[in-house]
């Protein structure tokens, strides 16, 4: 693909560009940003997924490398090395621990190194839970961590528990999550046509997840607290959508027929219609074991007017403050009780506390906000 007029002026390393938060936060600061001051390029160590083909059709250079992450070869490595020197960056940010230690090893290879900024998007509530090639990779950059110009975080608990693994105090930066608001608003038509394609009467309450299966968001939570629930409101549905979110898991469908679920919970798959989702929920949840920085999914809930009950994992709990419910993690009858108490507040209890979360994510969290911290860090250095 053709560069832009600004050929290498920032270029962004990240591990993959399929769906996720770090991912998506990096296409939302590429579509907000001033592309005529400030020119990017993308490579992703292994492939480009779906959110790389949204950066390409920005018009934005995305590359990929091919690299299996974990177990890099030598060809690979040189593929890496070589784009690169050609493409001639002055400034290098890596997302993520993997795209962190290859934004600093590569600099090293280039005829005149450049700043290297590193973004962590992650909490580490305990490394054991963690694969031992990441942790690997934890501890080295640990190491490296003078490096950087910056250490970017998302997440003030992040940064603390990264500072007591002995990363470096001196570089920290903060820069939270953004949101669209006009993406991501209240919508009476995607609660309709939401609840008629799930075949559930508008009088019934829905509960959403909505998040890649993987342990650390812990779905046996979230599905254990709406068995909890169940057994007293016949009438509230479940929501949850994302990466081997459907029936084709069998651990999932197990976990809710154990619960006797079945006629309730409505698993999605991946969508790309997320907005929409958000948006006919009544409450949406974060059921969260570990390893959130600052979840997106809450955001962008809270963004559509919807109150949010969250795990106190990572940021989560600052960034609902008062216009929500925060619980220990792994205990499904606090969350299900939490639930009910927001579905106590009554249908108009539930707007003016969701239109309340929506203010607090406007004056705090608007992308147009997030975009001017990443322009005048940029501007730093070039």
């Amino acid at each position: 693909m053709k560069s832009n007029n600004h050929k290498g002026k920032i270029l962004h390393l990240i591990t993959n560009l399929g769906t996720g938060g770090a991912e998506m936060m990096l296409f939302k600061i590429l579509s907000g940003m001033d592309r005529e001051k400030y020119g990017s390029e993308v490579v992703s160590l292994a492939n480009i997924g779906s959110v790389g083909q949204k950066i390409q059709n920005l018009g934005i250079p995305a590359y990929k490398i091919g690299m299996h992450i974990g177990r890099p070869d030598p060809l690979s490595i040189w593929r890496f090395i070589h784009l690169v020197r050609k493409l001639k960056p002055r400034l290098i940010q890596g997302w993520m621990y993997h795209g962190n230690l290859a934004a600093q090893f590569v600099n090293s290879f280039l005829p005149k190194p450049v700043p290297v900024i590193w973004n962590i998007r992650h909490s580490i509530h305990d490394l054991a839970y963690e694969k031992w090639m990441t942790v690997g990779v934890i501890r080295l950059c640990a190491k490296l961590s003078r490096k950087p110009a910056f250490i970017l975080y998302n997440s003030n608990v992040s940064a603390d528990q990264h500072e007591a693994l002995g990363y470096v105090a001196d570089n920290r930066l903060m820069i939270p999550n953004g949101f669209d608001t006009d993406l991501f608003t209240p919508s009476e038509e995607a609660k309709s046509a939401i609840y008629t394609e799930l075949r559930i009467p508008l009088s019934s309450a829905l509960i959403g997840l909505i998040g890649r299966y993987h342990p650390m968001k812990d779905h046996a939570n979230f599905i254990r607290a709406a068995g909890h629930l169940s057994k007293s409101h016949e009438d509230v549905h479940f929501l949850l959508a994302g990466k081997n979110v459907d029936t084709e898991n069998k651990e999932l469908m197990n976990l809710i027929n154990e619960q006797n679920l079945s006629s309730k919970v409505h698993l999605l798959g991946e969508r790309d219609d997320v907005n929409r989702l958000m948006a006919s929920l009544d409450i949406a949840s974060s059921s969260s074991y570990f390893g959130e920085g600052f979840p997106n999914v809450i955001g962008e809930a809270m963004a559509c007017g919807v109150p949010c009950v969250v795990t106190d994992v990572g940021d989560s709990g600052a960034v609902v403050g008062d216009t929500g419910r925060v619980v220990p993690p792994r205990d499904p009858v606090m969350m299900a009780s939490a639930w009910q108490n927001i579905l106590d507040l009554g249908f108009q209890g539930r707007k003016d506390l969701g239109m309340k979360a929506r203010e607090r994510v406007i004056n705090n969290f608007s992308i147009k906000a997030i975009v001017s911290e990443y322009e005048n860090l940029y501007s730093k250095f070039l």
